[in-house]
């Protein structure tokens, strides 16, 4: 099996987390995994942790509602409000923690999600722009470097599955 290509790279200056991220899956596939409800929720929370999908609108002007709620029941909602979508190559949107009644925490963050395909594999770029760097550091001392590489092996692991099913 061939190795894939896996980086995170913090970018003080810039205010940037970029994630490359290639998955032996196809683009389509890959693209549903971040764009579907009923596919989000089996991957989007670092376990032991799971994510429960209040509501979800994909597409501009739409926005995603959702909890990550512990074993013990313990909930940490965010929103995520949809920028722009071209789809199965990129969209765009911000991404903020909020309380339970979908009022939002801001400031939050930028992220803008690029696919693409070669030789069967798909190639996923995320670039993640904070506005302030102490809202950056915060996000990385947070554990955000491990958890977020955690849910992508999770989906590496659900793509395997999806793909034999398809």
């Amino acid at each position: 099996m061939s190795s894939l290509f896996n980086d995170f790279i913090v970018d003080k200056a810039t205010q940037t987390v970029t994630i490359n991220r290639e998955f032996d899956a196809e683009l389509s596939l890959v693209w549903d995994a971040f764009t579907k409800q009923e596919i989000l929720d089996q991957w989007w929370a670092p376990k032991p942790w799971i994510s429960r999908t209040k509501h979800m609108n994909f597409e501009a002007g739409g926005k995603r509602f959702y909890a990550m709620v512990s074993p013990e029941g313990q909930e940490h909602w965010s929103l995520q409000q949809y920028l722009e979508i071209r789809p199965i190559t990129f969209f765009k949107m911000l991404n903020a923690f909020a309380d339970a009644n979908e009022n939002p925490q801001l400031p939050g963050s930028e992220w803008s999600l690029h696919f693409s395909e070669a030789d069967g594999k798909t190639r996923l770029s995320v670039v993640i722009w904070n506005e302030s760097l102490e809202r950056m550091e915060k996000m990385i001392e947070m554990g955000f470097q491990g958890g977020f590489t955690m849910t992508l092996a999770y989906l590496k692991e659900l793509l395997v599955t999806l793909s034999k099913r398809s």
